[in-house]
């Protein structure tokens, strides 16, 4: 396959030698992991394999996958909480930003030197000895052009493993760029079942999902603000907890299509007076507004952390967004 990323082919390369030079690596997925994060973890792991490496997939935190990732290759192998061996090399998959690292943070930031950061999030910071950060549809796209340098031959559960990353990160192929076409088909020849994968990714819900999320749906409250008008969903602690991951996509994927509005934005109160936020749009930059906040990520979707009550992390978002 030709090169996805022709502009910067130069550093995939530098960073393929980079791996070629260790016989053990960890590779670091972010906490709270989506399906980008879980696909290119197990991907970078099971190709690296494939090329006599050791390597091993770890998560920073006690608690196991969301249940919609639970049918990726490799995610029942993923070490969850358990402490990054001493030696070796280590990559980092998806993380924004070295918090999300969860419980690897200290371990990372006493020797960067033995890090890669791979992650196509713009506003990465480059936390790591080494750099890999491309704007990109998903981190999964740049793991495939990994392999072109490194030499890995795809096979149905490598392909499995990209594909799930792609198709959620592009909202089944909704934004982004002719590039996630061209790697979806190539992947679909190793006989993928799209369907199932969509099913089982994104589209599966329970009964009590569909009851919670029309309960927060109707709660839904439209703001205008300079010049721009914001819809906010709101879920709270009791809500969440009780939400499946593709309930809670669901929720962000209705801010983002509501008529008439310009700023789609989801509070998930993960704990109480911590909320976890979710920023889509198309009419303004929101990796922006979550930069001003602590967070990061994409120009059309990106998200951050809050404390305090709702009303005041309203008045904080709203601080932050630009005047029209």
């Amino acid at each position: 396959m030709s090169s996805l990323f022709p502009e910067t082919a130069r550093r995939f390369a530098d960073a393929a030698s980079l791996l070629r030079g260790h016989e053990k690596v960890s590779v670091v997925a972010h906490i709270k992991p989506d399906a980008d994060a879980i696909g290119s973890a197990c991907a970078l792991a099971r190709g690296l394999t494939q090329l006599g490496v050791d390597a091993q997939v770890y998560i920073g935190q006690p608690l196991p996958h969301p249940a919609n990732v639970r049918t990726i290759p490799g995610v029942e192998d993923i070490r969850y909480g358990d402490p990054l061996p001493a030696d070796g090399f280590v990559v980092t998959v998806d993380c924004a930003s070295i918090d999300r690292t969860g419980s690897y943070q200290a371990a990372i930031e006493a020797d960067p030197s033995r890090v890669l950061v791979i992650d196509h999030h713009s506003t990465n910071p480059g936390f790591g000895g080494h750099n890999l950060i491309v704007q990109s549809e998903s981190t999964t796209t740049m793991i495939r052009e990994l392999f072109t340098h490194l030499g890995v031959e795809l096979d149905h559960d490598l392909a499995y493993c990209l594909y799930a990353g792609l198709v959620t990160d592009t909202g089944s192929f909704r934004w982004g760029t002719p590039r996630m076409h061209v790697l979806a088909a190539e992947l679909m020849e190793h006989g993928l079942n799209t369907r199932q994968i969509a099913l089982d990714l994104m589209d599966t819900m329970s009964a009590v999902d569909l009851q919670l999320m029309g309960a927060v749906l109707a709660e839904t409250q439209v703001l205008p603000v300079k010049g721009l008008t914001l819809a906010i969903i709101t879920i709270p602690t009791a809500v969440l907890s009780r939400m499946s991951q593709s309930a809670v996509e669901g929720c962000i994927d209705y801010a983002r299509s509501l008529e008439g509005t310009d700023v789609g934005v989801v509070f998930k109160e993960q704990a109480p007076g911590y909320w976890a936020t979710s920023l889509r749009s198309t009419a303004i930059n929101v990796s922006l507004v979550a930069k001003q906040l602590g967070g990061g990520g994409h120009k059309a979707a990106a998200g951050y952390s809050a404390y305090g009550r709702r009303e005041d992390v309203v008045r904080s978002l709203v601080d932050a967004l630009p005047e029209l």
